[in-house]
């Protein structure tokens, strides 16, 4: 039996409940809504440009003067998060924009590359394992590569103690030391941090989508429902892919900082920290990474919600 809410008349014709389940297949709608999987990536990048300048200081083991900051009262351990938030903001334009593209090209294309592979002939021979976890690995290794040089002249001008102005020249000048070799200095130890960081977060998404219920669209909080059912997945989505890649991250960051290999980075960062390098940075990096990533999949939500409701072309929203 059909059953519209008040607040729902205005939507056109009804759906059962039935019908409204199948839409929390994300994939499915996927390509219907490339504006909102970009407008969602591009708003996450921008409004967390200052958490992951946190994470790219503390990470990288670059020395915040707290001079300033103990003057004002400000413990030293909040020093990095304030350097974060104070301007200048050397090269966030170049920054959240390579961010917001990275990001969009990797959720928009896994969840695209699961339906254009679900709707292959014979898909009941591909595992399901593959069929979830094979596109957010080959788009986000792909964008990895891409967004290597940017990533590296970002984070270099995050450096308190750099007078280089913005991503230009900080491209300039890693090209002007190694040549393109050194702009993809890292790419190793980049890609082992990204591709398992976003492989993580959308497996744990799709995962959540999969086992939270789904809301009763009779309920009278069914728009509330919908919006603390985003939440969770992408809270836990996100503290995932944080947590479990925070080593990678400081080993890359480091490998900018010194111009060494992959392995050398690793055995002077044992020699240096032992085991406990693994760890360092991680409290900035749940926030920096996980905020991001977790807003990323709620926005695209939020917004695939809104404009399915004003398209009118899908009421369950």
């Amino acid at each position: 039996t059909s059953y519209v809410l008040p607040w729902c008349k205005f939507l056109g014709p009804v759906l059962n409940c039935q019908t409204q389940q199948r839409y929390f297949d994300m994939g499915q709608l996927s390509k219907d809504h490339i504006p909102e999987y970009f407008s969602a990536s591009a708003l996450a990048a921008t409004l967390n440009y200052p958490l992951w300048r946190a994470s790219a200081v503390g990470q990288s083991g670059f020395v915040v003067s707290t001079l300033s900051s103990s003057a004002c009262g400000i413990s030293p351990t909040l020093a990095t998060f304030v350097y974060a938030f104070r301007p200048p903001f050397k090269g966030a334009l170049a920054t959240t924009s390579g961010m917001a593209w990275a990001r969009f090209a990797i959720f928009y294309g896994s969840d695209r590359g699961r339906e254009i592979i679900r709707e292959q002939e014979r898909i009941e021979m591909v595992p399901l394992w593959l069929q979830t976890i094979f596109p957010p690995l080959a788009v986000s290794m792909v964008v990895q590569i891409i967004n290597m040089p940017v990533v590296r002249a970002s984070i270099t001008i995050q450096n308190p103690a750099s007078d280089i102005p913005n991503i230009r020249e900080s491209i300039r000048h890693i090209y002007g030391k190694g040549g393109i070799r050194a702009l993809y200095h890292g790419t190793s130890a980049g890609i082992l941090k990204t591709v398992p960081k976003y492989c993580t977060a959308i497996i744990m998404k799709d995962y959540m989508d999969e086992v939270l219920p789904v809301p009763d669209c009779r309920s009278l909080t069914y728009q509330n429902d919908l919006l603390f059912r985003s939440a969770k997945k992408s809270v836990v989505a996100g503290l995932a892919g944080a947590v479990l890649t925070n080593p990678l991250d400081v080993i890359r960051n480091e490998m900018f900082k010194t111009d060494k290999g992959l392995i050398s980075t690793v055995v002077g960062l044992h020699k240096e920290l032992g085991w406990n390098f693994m760890i360092r940075g991680i409290g900035k990096n749940m926030i920096a990474v996980s905020v991001p990533v977790g807003s990323t999949i709620f926005f695209t939500d939020i917004f695939i919600q809104l404009s399915s409701r004003l398209k009118n072309d899908n009421p369950v929203f």
